[in-house]
């Protein structure tokens, strides 16, 4: 089988991807990237996974549907923070009254994700948007992205998390689960700007942002809670088996694992579109 995985969901799904493995005597092949990146595979290259696991549940209706999948199902949401170590410029210092100052500071490394790329890098700059207007700070966002440079960007959370290991970022904007998974510090960010929040929809809905993607291409995204999303394409080469494994993920035994893992799933899988398998919705009600 074939495995697209949002690069965040790397490692907090390696556990559950082994165990279905085993337990089925299957061979998986996980491809590990940026959401859009993953989603452009299927649109502009034709290359087709048995399951494909996003980080943006918006991707599958705006990007996929109808062509490429018929259905697909939240099954796990996120908050962004702001990751660090014990190595981190002033980390002793840092918490959730003075980040805004400690970021813009100069000689601070702050990494994001790649917006064109990366759900986590557009969310970033939503973020810093609602920020500025939940701290009163006008030009708060231009003030710490000037120390998240290009250079300082990457595709996905796994390219990152590597140059904060070694020192090179002393920060990097990313999701929850990515800092449980890496053994970073988490700074928690107020739930009125870590579209962590259900409730907060509305809210996070004032803020929107203009992401240029390949050639001239552009998307505006909008502020939205972070939701996770899976499905099996139509055009899956082991469409059956990955109706099996998309059951195992949204299966209380998958959210069992996933929880361990620090993904934060949700108690009963939510399904969009048509034609969803009866035994994948069948596993999300037990």
């Amino acid at each position: 089988m074939v495995v697209y995985l949002a690069a965040s969901l790397t490692k907090a799904l390696q556990p559950a991807l082994d165990s279905f493995a085993a337990h089925n005597n299957m061979l998986i092949q996980r491809e590990s990237g940026a959401t859009l990146e993953h989603a452009r595979k299927i649109t502009d290259l034709g290359r087709v996974p048995d399951v494909l696991a996003l980080a943006d549940v918006e991707v599958f209706p705006q990007l996929l549907m109808p062509s490429h999948v018929g259905w697909y199902a939240e099954f796990a949401r996120n908050r962004m923070i702001i990751g660090y170590t014990d190595q981190s410029r002033q980390a002793a210092e840092i918490d959730s009254t003075n980040w805004t100052r400690i970021l813009a500071e100069e000689g601070v490394e702050v990494g994001r994700p790649d917006p064109s790329t990366a759900p986590a890098g557009y969310r970033t700059l939503l973020m810093l948007q609602l920020a500025e207007t939940y701290y009163r700070s006008p030009g708060l966002a231009r003030r710490i992205l000037a120390n998240a440079p290009a250079k300082n960007m990457r595709p996905n959370a796994a390219e990152l998390a590597a140059l904060l290991q070694t020192g090179e970022l002393d920060y990097v904007f990313d999701y929850e689960s990515v800092a449980a998974a890496y053994g970073f510090h988490a700074l928690h960010l107020p739930a009125a700007i870590d579209l962590g929040d259900p409730a907060r929809a509305r809210e996070y809905q004032r803020a929107r942002v203009r992401v240029k993607g390949k050639g001239n291409d552009s998307a505006t995204f909008v502020g939205s809670p972070i939701v996770y999303a899976l499905s099996v394409p139509k055009a899956a080469l082991h469409g059956a088996a990955g109706d099996r494994l998309a059951a195992f993920l949204v299966s209380a035994d998958g959210r069992a694992m996933m929880r361990a893992a620090h993904v934060d799933a949700l108690d009963h899988a939510v399904f969009a579109g048509e034609g969803v398998p009866a035994a994948v919705r069948d596993a999300a009600q037990r």
